[in-house]
């Protein structure tokens, strides 16, 4: 019930500022985000501590994350697609784009400009606060979930996974999801190496296998 009610706040949350940005009203100061606060005050010192950077510049960050979804046949039930759009739009507090095809194959029955997939790049605030939705209550929902692989990494410090389905977030309820589709994640950082990457993401809470997590505040 505990997971379920922060959820609910988080959504809330996205449509209050909805309404105060259309209602013209004066906006409080954004508090700043748990998971930036927590970069800041213990995975920069670890990190320099680890890999010697002698500048905060040097410390490697995270800078976007790609929420993406491949839509399938949706090009044929408008319906489908528009449900796909709403849910991103409503886990991630931003409306995604709706990506295209560039060329027609014929094999595939693909046409150009046909919807293939959605997408939503997250930076700054917004992405903060989706990650530590996603490793605070997603994760931890995955059935059999054993950990992320410690390999995924693309040789230029970003990070990439999925996730089997959108029910594991919970704003979305099993009764009211018509489609079930899976859903991809790449996480870029800044840094130079997939060691550095990996020991970046660990310390903000990434479940690696074999990797101990480290949570947020508990010094490890």
């Amino acid at each position: 019930m505990a997971k379920k009610t922060e959820a609910g706040r988080a959504s809330i949350s996205f449509k209050a500022q909805a309404k105060k940005k259309l209602s013209g009203a004066p906006s409080e100061p954004a508090p700043t985000p748990r998971m930036k606060t927590h970069y800041y005050e213990y995975v920069v010192p670890k990190l320099k501590e680890q890999f010697g950077y002698t500048s905060i510049m040097q410390v490697p960050r995270i800078t976007k994350i790609v929420v993406s979804m491949g839509v399938g046949d949706a090009h044929e039930n408008p319906r489908k697609l528009n449900t796909f759009l709403d849910e991103i739009e409503l886990v991630t507090g931003q409306r995604p784009q709706v990506t295209r095809a560039r060329v027609s194959v014929a094999n595939f029955k693909l046409r150009e400009g046909m919807a293939v997939g959605l997408r939503v790049t997250l930076r700054k605030a917004r992405m903060y606060e989706f990650l530590d939705r996603l490793l605070a209550l997603v994760i931890p929902r995955l059935r059999d979930f054993r950990g992320l692989s410690p390999k995924s990494f693309d040789r230029r410090g970003n990070y990439n996974f999925g996730l089997p389905d959108q029910l594991a977030f919970p704003e979305l309820r099993a009764d009211t999801v018509d489609f079930q589709n899976g859903m991809n994640l790449a996480v870029a950082t800044t840094a130079r190496t997939d060691d550095e990457a990996r020991e970046l993401l660990r310390l903000m809470g990434f479940p690696f296998k074999n990797h101990p997590v480290q949570l947020i505040g508990v010094e490890g």
